[in-house]
């Protein structure tokens, strides 16, 4: 029985928006590419544009070998917990993608594993060369692509990177040997890639002879810092707080924690510029901080909380004790909305679409986001491609402190969570 590699990945840039999606298929004894596909897919959410890598990379290695055992290898911990059955699909968009992908094979024949983004560069390659066909009004094409070729030379450098700088030549080595083997059948593209690999001999020839060689340079990310604001006399009674309803001011506890808040950025340094959520909580918070640091406050509406509509002044147990249907379909689905108000895929959406704009706007530089429990979650969430019902594992106290960077190549790492140390 033959054995395929299937590695998958999907991207929309938006969340929702343009969006794409890459498969690959290798063989799983020689290594060798056996076929690529990728697809512009128009505007949809990465986890709809993963499901539809997933989809498009077993119909590939089925059309190849309808026989053959399959390994999956994605860097969505979503799909891959779905489709191994240890996660309930509960999003109307993914169960008919998710049953379309379960009837390509028998599920005997088909495992999964999840990999970290670094690992499925392949596949993120062919997504967002789809996406970028897709922006010009083009169909992606597979004698265009440089995916493999580019994926294969970002392997490279990591190889030099990995090793002490001493080594690093021979880290090179071993690319030029790695390459040469998967492309000897193409001298041509041997040849692109050789010039790929000797950009990484460069850096080897160009390491320090103390510490490790320095990763590539992406330039300076968009920093985001993530102050909550300061408690309102709601935040201590737990109660939906939103922007649906009352826009309460901060209580002297709340000042005082935004005035800590402030000396502590003040001592730091880095804060550029800031930008806060529309309501007054926020406002008054962010105010604090640009007194200590001389910078303005600019407002973005896609930062305020969730409008919470009925639910907004009620504690959760009030909720749960005086409507229980609505509390029980808002746990189970972010479309889920309290009546009158917003589900938590509408605010990730308008969240989704702020922080597009805040990064365009403020690329290489740090900024302070103040804003509420469920944006910063969202952000983090988003960064972490984590699924929806992450945001009922985070923990955020009033006035503290998150951060994300967004790098040029649509990567996101999440650097700080939930850190009151300056409150103490």
């Amino acid at each position: 029985m033959r054995e395929f590699i299937v590695e998958a990945d999907g991207g929309s840039r938006g969340n929702p928006g343009p969006a794409g999606y890459g498969s690959v298929v290798i063989d799983a004894t020689t290594g060798e590419t056996l076929r690529e596909v990728a697809q512009y897919i128009g505007v949809a959410t990465n986890n709809v544009a993963e499901y539809k890598g997933l989809v498009a990379g077993l119909k590939a290695a089925h059309e190849l070998d309808p026989a053959a055992s399959v390994h999956v290898r994605m860097d969505s911990k979503l799909v891959v917990e779905q489709m191994s059955g240890r996660w309930k699909i509960k999003h109307p968009d993914m169960k008919p993608l998710a049953a379309e992908a379960a009837r390509i094979y028998p599920s005997s024949q088909v495992t999964y594993e999840w990999i970290p983004r670094e690992k499925n560069k392949h596949a993120d390659r062919l997504a967002n060369e789809a996406m970028d066909a897709g922006k010009r009004g083009e169909r992606w094409s597979a004698s265009d692509s440089t995916a493999e070729l580019d994926a294969g030379a970002s392997r490279a450098g990591a190889d030099v990177r990995s090793d002490p700088p001493g080594d690093a030549a021979a880290g090179a080595a071993k690319a030029w040997a790695a390459l040469a083997e998967r492309r000897e059948s193409d001298p041509l593209a041997l040849a692109d890639a050789g010039a790929d690999v000797r950009a990484a001999e460069n850096v080897a020839a160009q390491a320090p002879s103390v510490g490790w060689a320095a990763p590539a340079d992406l330039g300076a990310p968009a920093t985001f810092v993530l102050l909550r604001h300061g408690e309102t006399a709601l935040t201590p009674q737990k109660r939906f707080s939103g922007s649906g309803g009352t826009d309460p001011s901060l209580s002297d506890v709340g000042r005082g924690q935004a005035e800590r808040a402030a000396a502590a950025f003040a001592a730091r340094g880095t804060i550029q510029a800031i930008v806060s959520s529309p309501l007054k909580r926020c406002q008054e918070t962010a105010q604090a901080v640009a007194a200590r640091l001389g910078l303005d406050v600019r407002i973005e509406d896609g930062l305020r909380e969730t409008d919470f509509g009925a639910w907004e002044g009620l504690t959760f147990g009030e909720v749960r004790e005086r409507r229980p249907d609505e509390l029980n379909a808002w746990l189970a689905s972010p479309d889920a909305a309290p009546p009158g108000g917003e589900s938590f895929a509408a605010v990730a959406q308008r969240v989704s679409a702020a922080r597009e704009r805040l990064v365009a706007e403020y690329a290489g530089r740090t900024v302070l986001l103040v804003t509420h429990v469920t944006p910063i979650k969202t952000l983090v969430r988003l960064a972490l491609g984590a699924p929806p019902e992450s945001l009922f594992r985070m923990e955020l106290s009033a006035a503290s402190v998150s951060a994300v960077a967004y790098y040029g190549d649509g990567n996101a790492s999440v650097r700080l969570l939930n850190d009151t140390s300056h409150l103490r």
